[in-house]
């Protein structure tokens, strides 16, 4: 069964840090680039990293420099450090490939207080 299971969000203060984790039961999970997608209240869903089959990472650019993505082809899992957090950054975090090939899981809340 296809699923993605994020985990890791949580409440922290500005300047804190989180990892944020999801586990993705999918077909050949070593050949897709993955990425962690967020969405704000009243916002659309974002791409803000994306990790190729190579292991090269992409970022968007209020993220870069703070956020770093890495994977796990043999445990299936895509993990993202989150450093140095901004209330701008409150959101649910998702997980997908990074063309967005399957359906979203729940997602994992983070809040980021000023």
């Amino acid at each position: 069964q296809v699923q993605l299971v994020e985990s890791g969000g949580g409440f922290v203060q500005a300047g804190g840090s989180l990892r944020l984790s999801c586990t993705a039961s999918i077909p050949a999970f070593s050949r897709h680039a993955m990425g962690w997608y967020r969405q704000a209240p009243g916002q659309q869903r974002d791409l803000v990293a994306c990790i190729t089959t190579s292991g090269s990472t992409n970022y968007e650019d209020s993220v870069w420099g703070r956020f770093f993505i890495d994977r796990d082809n043999a445990k299936n899992t895509v993990s993202l450090q989150m450093n140095s957090l901004k209330p701008e950054d409150t959101a649910v975090y998702y997980c997908n490939t990074c063309q967005r090939n399957y359906f979203w899981g729940q997602g994992t809340q983070v809040t980021v207080s000023s």
